[in-house]
């Protein structure tokens, strides 16, 4: 199909640049000559030849969300008794996570920011 498209428009091409050439002729025309000639009708014949194309990848897509969602509804009632376990084993481990993370360093070879814990003591200047 691509291959009639871009041979047709070779011949269009060709008849524009004669038109651009010819000593009546204008590039204005040749313009013209390449538009209606060959974009407009090969836009349209190609729009109308590729319907069954994009009629089957619709289609396609519809089926894989049907899919997703069958799939989705049945996991669901399965994760539904599991999910009680899993969500608080989730917060424990972002719970120990923060922690951790507000005493690590940052790579900047500055002291962490986080929160004092009490593990040393706060320096003062004496006056």
């Amino acid at each position: 199909m691509y291959l009639v498209a871009i041979a047709w428009i070779y011949v269009v091409l060709m008849m524009a640049v004669a038109e651009a050439m010819s000593t009546q002729g204008t590039v204005l025309g040749a313009i013209i000559t390449f538009v209606l000639y060959g974009v407009l009708p090969l836009a349209i014949v190609l729009y109308v030849l590729g319907s069954p194309m994009r009629r089957k990848a619709r289609l396609a897509a519809e089926q894989a969300t049907d899919e997703a969602a069958r799939q989705a509804e049945g996991t669901a009632a399965a994760d539904a008794g599991a999910s009680t376990a899993n969500t608080q084993a989730a917060e424990a481990a972002q719970a120990s996570a923060a922690a951790a993370s507000a005493l690590a360093p940052d790579g900047s070879r500055q002291a962490p920011g986080g929160q004092a814990t009490g593990l040393l003591a706060a320096e003062r200047k004496e006056v």
